[in-house]
């Protein structure tokens, strides 16, 4: 992962990491005063209001923008409840108390919002990077699942990036299509190749593609 720029004002910071951005620009509709694309440097908290900045900062879907209140308001706490949502064409917008791994077990992120690969292109896996936007299309239906339903054991979501396979989900999490279907579950597989049948889930074709998960 790459390190976040941080932009300061006299009550609130603004972390920006350009990795994580895939350009939602929710930010720049609602605050364009403080997020310009236009002026260098593009984000400037002075020119806002803190507590405006801290609202608009939690829209973002990728978690690329987060803020450091130095006025004592209150900072980002993850969601109560966690959440994927399926976005046509595209990622996978995760949001609530999420913690992402790989394989063998390296955090790569702790983060109350995020955006995750399922087009199978990202140069920056398991993260998304718009690559979808060459030629993925899915209408982010709900597929078939076998529903494992939350113990309360935990209230944190964890999700394993599988080498060369599906991202694992550990713990409570809401799925929900574009459709505004819904599923509840604690734990279930979902595609990142860009090919199952089944989709968001998995249903075993990386295999068969030979889909790797490498960035390189």
């Amino acid at each position: 992962m790459s390190h976040p720029r941080s932009y300061a004002a006299e009550d609130i910071d603004v972390q920006y990491d350009v990795r994580r951005c895939i350009h939602a620009a929710e930010c720049v509709h609602g605050a364009p005063s403080v997020f310009d694309p236009n002026r260098k440097p593009w984000v400037d908290p002075t020119q806002g209001d803190s507590d405006l900045i801290a609202k608009v900062v939690t829209r973002c879907p990728t978690g690329a923008l987060h803020f450091t209140r130095k006025d004592g308001g209150a900072e980002e706490v993850p969601e109560e409840t966690n959440t994927v949502l399926i976005q046509p064409d595209g990622p996978l917008h995760v949001r609530g108390d999420i913690r992402v791994e790989t394989a063998e077990g390296e955090i790569l992120l702790t983060d109350t919002r995020v955006a995750l690969c399922r087009c199978g292109l990202s140069k920056n896996k398991p993260f998304c990077d718009n690559a979808h936007q060459e030629n993925f299309k899915d209408a982010a239906a709900l597929g078939a699942v076998n529903v494992i339903e939350a113990s309360g054991e935990t209230s944190s979501l964890t999700i394993l990036a599988a080498t060369d396979g599906p991202l694992l989900l550990n713990g409570p999490v809401s799925i929900s299509s574009a459709e505004s279907e819904e599923i509840t579950t604690e734990k279930c597989a979902l595609c990142r190749c860009g090919h199952s049948s089944n989709k968001p889930f998995c249903d075993g074709t990386h295999k068969d593609i030979g889909f790797e998960s490498s960035t390189a």
